[in-house]
């Protein structure tokens, strides 16, 4: 009775709305995160930012934008209108007050909730602006979101456009460092779907000057087929071609967002490609052989998109407004008009398209038989029993945000996979344990993926065989020794992703567990080092003679100490491709014959500690 009298009017409390950004994160910019996920929350508020800067260069003022990031420090600045000095201040700390309401110019943009670098402000330690308008300035410091400083509207010589500065609060997100590689890819996403803006980034200069066009001969790891299709309607953008690689690959966009999980716009895009393609040859060619190594960008702009996620990664909307077309009427007749005329200009390149359907038609039927038998051998081996300790989330066939944060850890051995088991969040991490090292599939075809038990077996876990759209793990986490034999079945798990299903990293679905090396602990405190330099901070820290445990493999940390290292301060490494490395040359560099070049790499690369345990 005692508690029910204590709910009274003192238990109702009105929040601000810094208060509830910091008490609620989650709700604005997706989950926290430490920077090593391309979505995680440091990297939104970041493009919170950047934003408002493309929304000025679309309305056609300023072309140039600056993006500095130094340690945890970032700072931007555009060089459009700048926000009216009277108002700066209430756009950046009062909920629902922006530009954006009325204007038809940004009826097709993500953002229209008026929040975006509010958000940024209340999550920082500390936040500046700086508006310049026709010589004038007005200047305002917050810290986590509490004005401190606001100083009066002064002279200046500065062009007009708009600064801001800030510092991602570390009681928030925790342990976070800036990732560059994730940096510089958002970055050219903005440019390839802002043709003439230059961004520049720490001095880089980053620029498209044929929007999508770019974005496939850039991102691409080997040579097209053919020609690379550049089409544009009002309110779309494509741009397609095939290559020597398995699997589909897709870029697509939303106002600007990049939907990474697809959506509806991209479903549209699949089926109307099939279908045009059909039409054009007049033959009922299967799907999966038309689109089988297709390499493909789509970018759509719609009125009041909706989203299926907080982190709009995927389009849910199924209209177009105010047209009142469904999204696949409004793609389908794009393509039926646009591609259909580009394959009768050009018949060589539908010539080269005809020739690559076939010869796709023609390895699935070689393939067929091979990929019912592996089926079959995995049911058998009963993976979800034996191979597979799968997560709580997927006892459901309902999809929901959870699906986000599931993760599998690929073991040695099963002492490893033993004590990750039994230290795991059961409802959303999963483990699979590897028997041995897997085989070198440098330079194999496909059918290896099926006629290797453990490769079958993967691909079933992870439910990829027909691409991503399935992926059952949105981190797919290599936890192995950090010993040679270690390192020698990392990298031939990698070999095995890059060779035949690339798009897992290129999508930032692979990492590496991070596992403490040392333990260093006296009798009040333990601190688990994870390099030289950590062991050597935590002696100078622990006093005189703590004792020291040198890790040699994951079986020897028991699940009690597991625990801390796969929870909430889990330590991952993403696995990037570099931009000037194609997949073709990483694995031939790493995994093909032994060359002059690779000796010198190992050789300028080799390390040798040692350790004073």
């Amino acid at each position: 009775m005692a508690q029910a009298d204590s709910y009274n009017e003192d238990s109702i409390r009105t929040l601000d709305w810094k208060e509830h950004i910091r008490l609620r994160p989650g709700m604005y910019i997706g989950k926290l995160g430490d920077g090593s996920s391309a979505d995680d929350g440091i990297y939104i508020l970041i493009k919170e930012v950047v934003d408002n800067c493309i929304d000025e260069y679309v309305m056609g003022y300023g072309k140039k934008v600056v993006i500095k990031v130094k340690d945890t420090k970032v700072s931007i600045r555009d060089y459009g209108r700048g926000i009216p000095l009277g108002k700066m201040i209430d756009s950046v700390s009062k909920i629902n007050t922006g530009a954006k309401y009325d204007s038809k110019a940004f009826k097709k943009s993500v953002g229209l909730n008026g929040v975006g670098t509010k958000a940024v402000n209340a999550l920082s330690s500390t936040f500046k602006i700086e508006a310049y308008r026709e010589g004038k300035v007005k200047s305002a410091v917050f810290r986590t979101g509490v004005l401190d400083e606001d100083l009066p509207i002064g002279d200046t010589e500065e062009t007009n456009g708009t600064y801001v500065e800030f510092e991602a609060d570390a009681t928030v997100f925790k342990n976070y460092n800036f990732r560059f590689p994730f940096i510089e890819k958002m970055i050219w996403n903005y440019c390839y779907l802002n043709p003439g803006l230059a961004i520049y980034f720490n001095g880089n200069k980053f620029l498209s000057k044929n929007g999508l066009l770019d974005l496939l001969e850039n991102n691409m790891d080997a040579e097209p087929l053919y020609p690379i299709i550049h089409l544009k309607g009002e309110d779309i953008e494509v741009a397609i071609t095939h290559a020597r690689q398995y699997g589909e690959e897709y870029y697509s966009f939303v106002n600007g967002q990049h939907t990474t999980q697809g959506g509806t716009h991209q479903n549209a895009f699949r089926a109307a490609y099939v279908k045009v393609v059909r039409d054009y040859f007049n033959k009922n060619y299967e799907a999966v052989d038309i689109r089988a190594s297709i390499v493909a960008a789509i970018a759509v702009k719609v009125m009041e998109p909706v989203f299926e996620s907080q982190t709009k990664t995927k389009l849910g909307s199924n209209e177009i407004e105010p047209e009142g077309k469904s999204m696949n009427a409004f793609v389908n007749d794009f393509l039926k008009e646009k591609l259909d005329n580009f394959l009768h200009k050009n018949p060589d390149v539908a010539e080269s398209l005809e020739k690559k359907i076939k010869q796709s038609e023609k390895e699935r039927k070689e393939l067929s038989g091979i990929r019912k038998l592996a089926k079959d051998r995995a049911k058998k081996a009963n993976l979800h029993n034996k191979k597979l300790r799968d997560c709580r989330v997927h006892l459901t066939d309902k999809k929901d945000e959870r699906h986000l944060d599931t993760s599998i850890f690929i073991t040695e051995g099963d002492s490893a996979s033993g004590s990750i088991t039994k230290s795991r969040n059961v409802n959303t991490q999963a483990v699979f344990s590897l028997k041995g090292k897997p085989l070198n599939s440098y330079g194999l075809t496909k059918k290896v993926v099926y006629e290797n038990e453990e490769f079958n077996l993967v691909q079933a876990a992870l439910d990829i065989e027909d691409g991503l759209e399935s992926l059952r793990y949105n981190k797919v986490i290599i936890a192995t020794d950090a010993d040679v034999d270690g390192m020698h079945i990392r990298l031939l798990l990698l070999t095995f992703f890059l060779q035949f299903f690339p798009d897992l990293i290129r999508n930032g679905h692979v990492y590496i567990l991070q596992t403490p090396l040392f333990r260093v602990r006296n009798k009040k405190e333990t601190r688990y080092c994870y390099s030289e330099e950590e062991r050597q901070d935590a002696m100078s820290n622990l006093g005189k003679n703590p004792e020291i445990t040198r890790f040699k493999g994951l079986g020897e940390i028991s699940p009690n100490e597991f625990k801390y290292f796969i929870g909430e301060d889990i330590r991952l490494e993403p696995v990037l491709i570099n931009k000037e490395a194609t997949v073709a040359d990483l694995l031939e560099f790493y995994m093909g014959k032994n060359t002059p070049d690779r000796q010198k790499f190992i050789i300028e690369n080799l390390k040798v500690i040692e350790a004073d345990v």
